[in-house]
């Protein structure tokens, strides 16, 4: 670090640790496998305590939904983070600190079934205030679970 600028790739290393800190992340067993502006991935691996209907041992729709908020915050903070035009900790601090969901829509496709579930997100839209990404859910078998399209606050 020179000048208090820190290279991108440590810090996306360093955002990505502190998001697998967030207890309700934990809760859920969520993790990130890419952290990228262009596309981001999570993961979670199935659990009883995610269960939504015990009849049918599918899982909650709460949980998709979050899956698909975080995955889409995800790469909104990688958006953030690319787009900075200098990188240091004052202004990625206030930057990161502005993202927060504006808007999440969630469209179920089927019973959540699976052993691992596989979030992607990619962004759509990019401003100086705004971000809109679409989401996607699969299982491990690569069945499509559910998709979403989130607005995120980013400036």
């Amino acid at each position: 670090m020179k000048n208090n600028i820190i290279d991108k790739k440590v810090i996306l290393n360093q955002v990505s640790e502190m998001w697998s800190q967030v207890p309700f992340n934990n809760l859920l067993g969520i993790y990130i496998t890419k952290f990228d502006h262009q596309e981001a991935e999570i993961r979670f691996k199935w659990q009883d305590k995610l269960i939504g209907n015990h009849v049918q041992k599918i899982l909650h729709g709460g949980v998709t939904a979050t899956a698909l908020d975080f995955a889409g915050g995800v790469v909104a903070a990688a958006n953030i983070i690319e787009n900075l035009e200098e990188l240091n900790i004052e202004k990625l601090t206030t930057s990161l600190n502005k993202l927060g969901t504006i808007d999440l829509r969630t469209d179920y496709l089927r019973p959540g079934r699976g052993e691992e579930f596989i979030v992607t997100a990619k962004i759509i839209r990019s401003g100086s205030k705004v971000a809109v990404a679409r989401m996607e859910m699969h299982n491990e078998k690569g069945e499509h679970l559910a998709f979403g399209t989130g607005t995120y606050m980013v400036g």
